[in-house]
């Protein structure tokens, strides 16, 4: 089966078609500035990458650009859109409604939208693409992946918040956590590299990009994970400032003379290790600045690897003990200087970097601890596409 995978956001929409007999990427692609004049990025495997600007005013029209782009007779992988068996979309943010996976149906829709008070930026944008989806593949079986789903297994002490309690009763508020398409993919994957089930190991996963969690998996479950009601809690990021004494937003407030709209746009866009080095979010900025000598740029690279170092000592003690650790996601995979400022100070769990894997491990799946070391660290590249594609087949199966 042929399984159509859609990321949509606001204004942009990735897509890759997978072949679920063989997880072959058969293309993928994506859409950008929806509703501002359009831009469509194929790639057909094997073949060379198209670009094309076309006008997009809506995501509807998107989706139709993508559909004919993949059933184009020159470089399309597929005759018509009989060859798709099913769409999966990436749906963020399920609350406590939705512990796995699920097929879409319009009581699915209306439940996702009653969510979107906790995921106003994506949960909306998420919807457009399936009601696009739907509009053009009206008798395609469609499937939503949550990103929120794999944590729903957390403890009651693992998601609840110090605040009155009539909040959570209200308004749901506690930690739900994101990133849990990858952190379920790569902790499956980092068991089977290891010859183990999942079931008798505790992994922690590092998925470290410009969006950043660390996650505790026990057994094969989510039982802790850095990022909270929202993808702001936790660890430093690119933008987001992660972790702060709350206070410190009524500070600024008072200071700068800032409504609450402002100050969250300076947590979640102007902070993190961006707002630290005043030069970028980008780590490979980062890592030239500090070469170079600006003190700036060695200091937010610094203070990213010492939260994620946090957070794993953190994990460590939740599960009392811990088997693997495994880094993923594009910093995770590809920044071997962060992983060896990480990977250095976990001496005290029995880890020696091997220095030459991390070196030259950029984007395998490949163990970066010496064979002696009590606790393997590997870095397993992470695969949300192929995770979603898989969720969806298992559906309808």
């Amino acid at each position: 089966m042929n399984v159509l995978v859609i990321n949509c956001g606001s204004s942009s929409l990735k897509y890759q078609v997978i072949n679920s007999d063989t997880e072959q990427v058969l293309a993928k692609g994506l859409c950008e500035r929806i509703g501002i004049d359009g831009r469509l990025v194929y790639t057909p495997a094997g073949g060379e990458k198209e670009i094309s600007n076309l006008d997009m005013p809506t995501h509807k029209q998107a989706i139709q650009y993508v559909i004919d782009a993949l059933t184009n007779e020159k470089t399309g992988v597929i005759k018509s859109l009989d060859e798709i068996g099913a769409v999966g979309h990436r749906l963020v943010h399920g609350g406590e409604k939705f512990a796995c996976s699920t097929l879409i149906t319009e009581d699915v829709i209306k439940a996702v939208e009653e969510c979107s008070d906790l995921a106003p930026l994506h949960n909306p944008a998420n919807l457009i693409g399936v009601r696009a989806c739907q509009e053009l593949m009206p008798n395609t079986p469609m499937a939503g992946v949550f990103d929120t789903a794999f944590h729903q297994t957390m403890p009651l002490e693992a998601y609840m918040y110090g605040i009155p309690y009539e909040y959570y009763e209200k308004y749901k508020i506690r930690k739900y956590g994101f990133h849990g398409t990858s952190h379920s993919f790569v902790s499956k994957r980092t068991a089977e590299l290891l010859g183990k089930p999942i079931e008798n190991l505790k992994i922690i996963v590092c998925h470290l990009g410009n969006g950043s969690s660390v996650c505790a998996v026990n057994g094969g479950k989510s039982v802790d994970t850095s990022m909270g009601l929202s993808p702001l809690e936790g660890l430093i990021m690119g933008t987001r400032s992660g972790d702060i004494d709350p206070s410190v937003m009524e500070f600024i407030c008072k200071k700068e003379n800032m409504d609450i709209n402002g100050i969250m746009d300076v947590l979640n866009k102007k902070s993190g290790v961006q707002g630290l080095s005043g030069v970028s979010s980008d780590f490979r900025d980062l890592q030239a600045g500090a070469a170079d000598g600006n003190k700036r740029c060695e200091m937010a690279v610094d203070v990213f690897c010492y939260r994620v170092l946090k957070y794993i000592g953190a994990y460590v003690a939740a599960m009392n003990g811990v088997d693997a650790i495994a880094f993923t996601a594009g910093l995770g995979e590809n920044d071997e200087i962060v992983r060896r400022k990480i990977v250095s100070r976990l001496g005290y769990l029995g880890i020696t970097l091997d220095e030459e894997a991390n070196e030259n491990g950029r984007g395998k799946e490949i163990a970066i601890s010496t064979p002696d070391s009590k606790v393997p660290v590997w870095i397993v590249p992470t695969n949300e596409e192929l995770a979603i594609a898989r969720e969806t087949v298992a559906l309808l199966k």
